[in-house]
């Protein structure tokens, strides 16, 4: 068995990760999923939250948006709506849009979908907790 796995991530925008790990932790469409070397093939949907890994010792983390993961043959792919390194957030501007979404979903006057402030909710909160990672 490998020692590591080849870890993809890319948006429809660009890619973001190409490298080897020894470990990743997605978060699936109903929950998290492990994937260590060797893991069985699968094909999933990816949901909102905090992708991290682990390269070279190094725990790296990126807030994850919807998608696609699929892992085959010690090669997990994860193709998201959107991605973001942790680096990369601006916590400001994800907690302002935290507040937008939380003020949408009680006050139906600003014409914004439940679902939809519901899902902006969900969004922000995935942006800061990555950012907050150590």
């Amino acid at each position: 068995m490998a020692a590591t796995i080849e870890l993809e991530v890319a948006t429809p925008e660009r890619e973001l990760v190409r490298e080897q790990v020894s470990e990743v932790e997605i978060p699936g469409r109903n929950g998290y999923l492990g994937v260590l070397p060797g893991h069985a093939p699968l094909v999933g949907l990816l949901g909102i939250g905090t992708l991290s890994f682990v390269a070279g010792g190094v725990k790296r983390y990126f807030a994850v948006h919807s998608g696609f993961v699929e892992v085959a043959d010690d090669h997990v792919r994860v193709l998201a709506n959107v991605a973001e390194a942790r680096e990369e957030i601006d916590v400001h501007r994800a907690r302002n849009a935290y507040q937008r979404a939380i003020e949408a979903s009680i006050n139906p006057s600003l014409g914004l979908d439940p679902a939809a402030a519901l899902d902006a909710m969900m969004r922000a909160q995935a942006r800061i907790a990555t950012a907050e990672k150590q």
